[in-house]
């Protein structure tokens, strides 16, 4: 076309086509991130048997039947330790964990 709307349209359809294929791409990772989420869900991340909850001092962890490991999520092991300072206190500061809630991070 002479009138320069084929050139327009080609990069129409380019901009389309790229937004589709990252579109697809973007469905296709959270497909196979939900996959792994889901193979892995409650299993020892050490022996990889199932994990089961169970209550310690009120808090809900994890742990194998198999291997006897103890799994904590995110802020457990702050709310086991309670508000107590000193030597374990100490150890939770060395491995760089920080108290959630009020001041926390």
């Amino acid at each position: 076309m002479a009138d320069g709307r084929r050139p327009l349209e080609d990069e129409y359809l380019a901009r389309e086509e790229r937004a589709r294929r990252e579109a697809e791409e973007a469905r296709r990772k959270a497909k196979e991130r939900e996959e792994r989420r889901r193979l892995h869900f409650m299993k020892c991340p050490k022996c990889g048997a199932d994990l089961h909850a169970e209550t310690v001092r009120g808090v809900d962890v994890d742990r194998c039947g198999e291997c006897a490991g103890l799994w904590l999520d995110a802020g457990e092991l702050e709310k086991l330790a309670g508000p107590e300072e000193g030597l374990f206190r100490s150890f939770l500061e060395t491995l760089g964990v920080r108290r959630y809630g009020a001041g926390g991070s």
